[in-house]
């Protein structure tokens, strides 16, 4: 009886695995953030603040101690944010970040620490990064420690210190997939101490982000779009605009324009608006991993809303490249009066707008939100792009990050195109080495003999721009 008992174990694993092989692989993203964890033997774990993607979450943490009197952990403050997108190009991020950590009284203190693991994966290739998580002010014992990746530190005789535990894992046969992790600190006692009992483990920073591609499906027929039949009074396409990644045909089908809704949107004082109309949600993934993208990383931010939400022009200019993008879909870029550009992508639809040079002014609703393109399988959201004009001639790779834009904008707020960090082409997430674009040049004032014109004497800009002394209040010449 026990032997054909084994022998039905066997059979009931591969009719298993024969199921579980059947069934086709779907698109996975996962994003996970801890701040602190006490595992004890026995006894339920205490954690202080655990979120998990999908869902995208973020969440304030004001203080975190453990008991009551924080004898065995004290955190004084500290934040987590999980964003995680399924889809053709499946992308996870997590980071968590804490201040003024002492565990045991003050035996182990760390002032700060930042994590963050970041992952890709679509139908060109799959990546994973961990090497932006930092660690400052790490004293073990009374004895200051250098934070390096993986390592261990013994505690007497009582345990020992994992630092900055990660692991990387990647697969690059399809369907792609990654996975990352990283831990800041992590205690494992081998006796009892401070109040815990041997055997208990205390963790403290952990992220971790895992994604698994969409599985390689036959294209579907690209839209055939005929040519137009009269030349645009404007270019079609700007001699410098930066061309997306992916093949394109341009155009959009009459069956793709819907009518626009009559919207009011708050400038800000240099005249520029939130690309999105009603409820959206945004965080800051620009430079994450992505597995599609020609160079592997994010070019824009996504703006997550309901389907058929408008989407408006940030600004007074010109529309162009409207129509398909094999990675954008559904797209257009609009173009402003300064020369900087900007791309909309993933659009459901478009408004009688959307024509290539038509001029619009910001506010105006351009399209609607979706998902199309390499977005099938993600939630609705709009990809959107920064291009500043003194960076056009880097192509593509010439962006800004626009979360500090898309939250000045939403408060009808101006801010500097300086503001948002850029990528050198040259670098990116492949290399873990991410390079940032120099600011923008002070303005140098010319003069024959700037002796007397120093910017703290009153009227020496006049004098500066003029070339004239600026008279005093007596009539007389200042000296």
């Amino acid at each position: 009886m026990r032997r054909a008992l084994l022998l039905v174990v066997p059979l009931l694993v591969a009719l298993v695995g024969s199921i579980a092989a059947a069934a086709p692989q779907q698109p996975q993203a996962r994003a996970t953030a801890l701040i602190a964890r006490v595992v004890q033997p026995g006894l339920p774990d205490q954690i202080g603040l655990s979120l998990a993607a999908p869902p995208s979450a973020e969440q304030v943490l004001p203080a975190y101690t453990y008991p009551e009197d924080g004898s065995i952990v004290k955190v004084g403050s500290a934040d987590a944010q999980v964003v995680a997108q399924p889809g053709t190009s499946s992308s996870a991020q997590a980071n968590a970040s804490a201040l003024a950590v002492s565990l045991f009284g003050g035996e182990i203190t760390v002032e700060s620490l930042d994590l963050r693991a970041s992952v890709a994966a679509g139908a060109v290739s799959a990546s994973g990064n961990v090497a932006a998580s930092t660690l400052t002010g790490l004293t073990v014992l009374g004895q200051l420690i250098t934070p390096a990746p993986n390592l261990v530190v013994q505690l007497a005789d009582w345990g020992t210190l994992e630092v900055l535990g990660s692991q990387v894992e990647t697969v690059q046969k399809p369907p792609r997939s990654t996975k990352a992790t990283v831990t800041a600190l992590r205690v494992k006692l081998i006796v009892d101490h401070g109040g815990l009992p041997a055997g208990s483990v205390i963790e403290i920073g952990a992220v971790t982000a895992a994604a698994t591609a969409a599985p390689a499906v036959t294209a579907p027929a690209k839209p055939t779009i005929p040519p137009p039949t009269t030349t645009p009074a404007h270019p079609v396409i700007p001699a410098d605009a930066p061309r997306e990644p992916g093949k394109s045909i341009p155009g959009a089908p009459p069956e793709l324009v819907r009518p626009a809704p009559a919207v009011t949107a708050q400038l800000t004082t240099g005249g520029y608006v939130f690309p999105v109309f009603g409820p959206a949600s945004f965080g800051d993934t620009f430079g994450a991993p992505r597995g599609d993208v020609k160079g592997g990383w994010h070019h824009g931010e996504d703006i997550f809303g309901a389907l058929g939400s408008p989407l408006l022009a940030v600004a007074d200019g010109t529309v162009f490249s409207v129509g398909w993008n094999d990675i954008g879909g559904w797209r257009l870029w609009l173009r402003d009066h300064a020369g900087n550009e900007f791309y909309y992508a993933h659009l459901s639809a478009y408004s009688p707008l959307a024509v290539n040079g038509r001029q619009v002014k910001a506010g105006d609703v351009l399209g609607f939100m979706g998902k199309t393109g390499d977005a099938e399988f993600s939630p609705y959201h709009l990809h959107f792009e920064i291009h500043p004009a003194s960076m056009l001639a880097l192509g593509y790779d010439g962006v800004v990050a626009p979360y500090p834009f898309l939250n000045a904008w939403r408060h009808a707020q101006d801010v500097s195109f300086d503001a948002g960090r850029a990528y050198l082409p040259l670098d990116g997430p492949a290399a873990a080495r991410r390079g940032v674009a120099p600011p923008a040049g002070v303005v140098l004032l010319e003069a024959d003999d700037i002796s007397s014109t120093s910017g703290l004497v009153p009227g020496s800009l006049e004098t500066t721009l003029s070339g004239r002394a600026p008279k005093s209040p007596a009539g007389g010449q200042d000296r």
